[in-house]
């Protein structure tokens, strides 16, 4: 079976994905109810039940809106660095001390026949990190949430076979927006979020032969289109002398309301 995923939900609305092989299968950030996060994972085959652990990226509630009552029902560990913990702890009620796995960030742990590591972000967030998984010789990376993709970030995302890549917004419409200028700042900010040509640029500079699925993720609703976020990392990356096609890399769409199929990362 190897390794796969799909993301249930992506977007400021709720972002959870899953990460599995054969032997394995966790959920990395729960930030939709845990009703909504358990019907999303029957779609695709998957019961609470059959998760190992939970990752967490940080600590907004648009990651941790179902953590608490997922965790609880099923009695999996979650796993946050200490900083991501203490944020933690006034938002999602009591988990049993047992399941409260502290993983520093920069570290790797693995999880049956599955190994995640964490790297840190740039977002305004306690300490924030994006995660790297592998099984056999595969390797998916996760990079949402960040301000901008530092040559540390960059360094991570290399020799990955698929990528969930933050494309936020497009830097026009969301200055015509309807946000007040500090919200707006923010988002353009260094502890903001990628947009469409930020993501593209760096993509540029990690693109492998190995990479062949990039999913772009984390679309604001007002002010970006799935259509406009393709275009946008198409031509940034022509100007640039790339030609994702050439390259045969597929990029994939992630929705705030429903999940992708899986995504099985194969030879």
């Amino acid at each position: 079976m190897g390794l796969r995923f799909t993301v249930l939900a992506s977007g400021s609305t709720g972002n959870a994905m899953v990460v599995a092989t054969e032997e394995t299968k966790v959920l990395v950030d729960a930030g939709l109810s845990a009703k909504k996060l358990e019907a999303l994972m029957n779609e695709q085959g998957v019961k609470g039940s059959e998760l190992d652990a939970i990752y967490v990226t940080h600590e907004h509630s648009d990651h941790i809106k179902g953590l608490g009552a997922i965790a609880r029902k099923h009695n999996l560990p979650i796993y946050a660095n200490e900083k991501t913990w203490e944020a933690l702890n006034r938002q999602i009620g009591e988990i049993a001390e047992e399941n409260c796995k502290v993983m520093d960030t920069g570290s790797m742990v693995d999880v049956g026949d599955l190994k995640v590591e964490s790297y840190g972000i740039s977002h305004d967030a306690a300490e924030p990190v994006g995660y790297c998984f592998y099984q056999g010789d595969k390797k998916l990376s996760l990079a949402t949430d960040l301000g901008y993709m530092s040559s540390k970030v960059k360094e991570k995302l290399l020799d990955s076979d698929a990528m969930v890549l933050e494309t936020n917004h497009d830097v026009e419409l969301l200055r015509m927006g309807h946000y007040p200028w500090n919200i707006k700042r923010r988002i353009l900010g260094d502890m903001g979020h990628l947009s469409n040509e930020a993501a593209a640029d760096g993509l540029c500079d990690v693109l492998s032969g190995k990479t062949k699925a990039v999913y772009m993720a984390h679309l604001s609703r007002d002010h970006n289109m799935l259509d406009l976020a393709r275009l946008t990392v198409t031509d940034v990356a022509k100007d640039r002398g790339v030609s994702l096609e050439d390259c045969n890399v597929r990029l994939m769409n992630t929705y705030f309301d429903r999940s992708t199929p899986w995504e099985k990362l194969e030879d």
